[in-house]
């Protein structure tokens, strides 16, 4: 009988770790230039099996916040790993200001590489707009996967990749990240600091940038997480920065 409680609870210990979750914690601090800190970002990294989870909250600060009218985002995302990488399964977009709600979510079928996208709007509590589309392009990746997987996905000096991430429609989720070589890693290291395990360059196309195109320098740690990152040339008012601080 002991013999048998022991094994039972033995079971019991291997099924509980099997199914315990990582909880990986990654918070970062925004600077905008002459505004000094605008806003926090809260990711939580869920992994469990061959799941994950990424739930990641943005609160603006200071002028930002007031500017903005207490704005408020919260982004999802939920998928599986496949070599080591996250896959979204799942993304959702949520905005919050004043009395206007803004959801944007997608579903990536990629046994048929597909993306739905549903677009929901409620103004003081009513729903206001309520449409669902089907994307122009097929992804693997959302933007929370892009961020978190960078670290893995590319390492080779020298190399641009392009990737496809939903949540990018503007320019048909395609975005370019470039490894620099060691003849250009001390123009990112001026901007960065010393000590990434991996530099790179991230290519956008945004209005609020001063050129047609903007970079987002991103500083890879040894954990393989992002730890800083530069948006350049915003407007009149200089360089974003993310910090990580946990």
């Amino acid at each position: 009988m002991i013999r048998r409680i022991f094994i039972v609870c033995g079971l019991f210990l291997l099924l509980g770790s099997a199914a315990s979750a990582e909880v990986t914690q990654l918070n970062y601090k925004a600077t905008f230039g002459i505004f000094g800190t605008v806003g926090t970002i809260e990711n939580t990294l869920t992994q469990k099996g061959k799941t994950y989870e990424i739930d990641s909250t943005v609160e603006l600060a200071g002028l930002a916040k007031v500017l903005l009218s207490g704005q408020t985002e919260r982004y999802v995302s939920k998928g599986h790993m496949e070599n080591g990488l996250m896959v979204s399964d799942f993304y959702q977009m949520i905005t919050k200001k004043k009395d206007k709600v803004v959801s944007k979510e997608y579903h990536i079928d990629h046994k048929q590489k597909y993306v739905t996208k549903r677009y929901r709007k409620w103004l003081n509590g009513k729903l206001d707009k309520d449409s669902t589309e089907k994307l122009t392009f097929y992804a693997k990746d959302d933007l929370l996967t892009l961020y978190f997987n960078l670290g893995t996905a590319v390492d080779k000096k020298g190399e641009t990749r392009i990737f496809n991430a939903v949540g990018l429609e503007k320019q048909n989720g395609q975005v370019q990240i470039t490894v620099p070589d060691d003849r250009e890693v001390a123009a990112y290291k001026k901007d960065l600091g010393e000590g990434a395990s991996l530099y790179a360059k991230a290519l956008i196309h945004q209005k609020n940038f001063r050129k047609k195109k903007g970079d987002i320098l991103l500083a890879v740690g040894e954990d393989r997480f992002i730890y800083r990152s530069v948006i350049k040339d915003i407007l009149f008012y200089g360089d974003a920065q993310l910090i990580r601080v946990k």
